[in-house]
């Protein structure tokens, strides 16, 4: 009778493995450790490389690296503990949102408090994103018209059209169903991240070889020469008195402090990344080798491009680091690492916006579950590509979004204050306090013993990282609206 049973249970095990469909009735997941880490890579190594040269330029030689390995460090740790509460301690059930594993842990106000500081970020991210891709864009326009006219010839262009050009490429790519349908896609943009920090990386060698003898990192770290120009780097960064004022300096310094924070946020996408791996080997387990793996690699091309990008360019690096090498020779080079950031930030606004478009939609779904227009899908046939399903209601609602995103990009086009200021945003909640409180709770971690305390000092220290960071953003973002125009003509 034992024997016979067991047949049958394996049978039964036999079966749901080779079906389409996981023992939860969902899309059987297929995700493996190179998946996740390619997803990880594509949510990381994002627009905020492009601004590390001008925040340690702000900070120096010291606060700088620093900061970047502070944030690593603790981006890892946060990211493991966030990892293991992807199912539910008691009833092994999977969570297959951040909001659901907050819920599951914390309650449904923290559920909610969560909500608002995830799609808060997710939107100001997706924006953030169009900024940079448009920004790219025009200095490939740019390049080639100075290749062409002249050295001397004005090129100025407005971005506007190009973040028009990026908002309806993602409108074709948002009908992507979901998040489980994105690997291709971002394995294509972690290539596309790899080529153009590596691009940048070369320039910067070649930039400051082409003005000493021999590489002599000691001596750069310090001090060089640039076709008879002084460019200067130091220990603390932009100079007061020369460069900025003191008042300046606190202000830029807060502002880099967010850029860096913005650089490595993708927990608000980790446990949406964590649903796709398959079932075995245990999910948390692979989740937190994919995390190590790119929150390693990231880090060691957010080193490289910082300290790099500041000794070639010293304290006048610019905003966005690849735009300082120049629009004129190598112009073809210069121009495929621009087109390598587009083609990443196309597929990276996936990864951030389809847990907008998942939530929106289920929410929908079971508010009006007798509304064609919202559940129906509808059959059409492409030549060579089989019966695809087209669901009214998510064309629309993901149309609109994308070009929602698109006008407010048009209207706050500034990259470091708009970047600095979503990296406060997300950092503290979504990267630190929730996983580390969800860890209190799981852990039954005893109030006032020495682990509770240290988790807490972390948590709080962060937290007046983030508003100091957050305030330095925002004085940063009014700076820039007083002298712009809406929709004006970008130079």
């Amino acid at each position: 009778m034992a024997s016979e049973l067991h047949k049958r249970n394996l049978a039964l095990e036999t079966a749901i493995s080779d079906s389409k469909f996981d023992d939860d009735g969902r899309p059987k997941r297929t995700g493996t450790l190179m998946t996740a880490s390619a997803h990880i890579i594509t949510a990381v190594i994002g627009s905020g490389v492009l601004s590390l040269a001008w925040a340690i330029a702000q900070l120096g030689w010291i606060a700088g690296p620093m900061a970047l390995m502070i944030f690593s460090f603790i981006t890892g740790f946060t990211s493991s503990l966030l990892a293991d509460c992807y199912r539910c301690s008691t009833t092994g059930r999977r969570n297959y949102t951040y909001m659901e594993v907050v819920k599951s842990n914390l309650g449904e106000m923290k559920c909610k408090l969560c909500g608002l500081a995830q799609y808060v970020n997710l939107v100001g991210t997706t924006i953030g994103y169009t900024i940079t891709a448009s920004l790219s864009m025009v200095a490939i326009k740019r390049s080639n018209c100075f290749h062409k006219e002249g050295h001397d010839a004005g090129c100025h262009t407005s971005n506007n059209m190009y973040m028009i050009i990026f908002a309806i490429a993602e409108i074709i790519l948002s009908q992507i169903p979901n998040f489980h349908e994105l690997s291709g896609l971002s394995i294509l943009a972690a290539v596309m991240s790899f080529a153009y920090s590596s691009i940048g990386l070369g320039l910067a060698i070649a930039k400051i070889t082409g003005q000493l003898p021999s590489l002599q990192f000691i001596v750069i770290i310090f001090y060089h020469i640039e076709r008879g120009n002084h460019v200067t780097t130091s220990l603390t960064g932009v100079a007061i008195g020369v460069d900025v004022t003191s008042t300046e300096k606190i202000w830029s310094s807060l502002q880099a402090i967010g850029n860096i924070a913005f650089a490595y946020a993708y927990s608000i996408v980790l446990v949406e990344i964590q649903d796709t791996l398959r079932s075995s080997p245990p999910e948390n387990k692979v989740m937190k080798r994919a995390s190590f793996v790119g929150v390693s690699i990231t880090t060691i091309f957010y080193m490289l491009c910082g300290t790099l990008g500041y000794a070639a360019f010293g304290d006048k690096a610019p905003g966005n680091f690849l735009t300082g090498f120049g629009f004129y020779e190598p112009f073809w080079l210069v121009d495929f690492a621009n087109m390598c950031i587009v083609v990443h930030l196309v597929g990276a606004y996936q990864v951030f916006c389809q847990p907008i478009f998942t939530t929106v939609e289920n929410w929908c779904c079971h508010k009006w579950p007798e509304s064609g227009f919202v559940t129906k899908r509808h059959p059409i046939t492409f030549p060579s590509c089989g019966v695809c399903y087209v669901n009214m209601f998510r064309v629309i609602w993901r149309t609109v979004y994308v070009i929602l995103t698109a006008v407010i990009a048009m209207l706050f086009p500034f990259f470091n204050s708009v970047i600095g200021l979503l990296g406060a945003i997300a950092f503290w909640p979504l990267t630190v306090y929730f996983p580390v409180e969800m860890y209190i709770s799981r852990a039954k971690i005893r109030k006032f013993s020495v682990t509770w305390m240290w988790l807490q000092v972390l948590s709080w220290t962060c937290f007046i990282v983030t508003l100091l960071a957050a305030a330095g953003s925002i004085q940063g973002l009014v700076k820039d609206l007083q002298t712009y125009k809406p929709f004006s003509s970008a130079s």
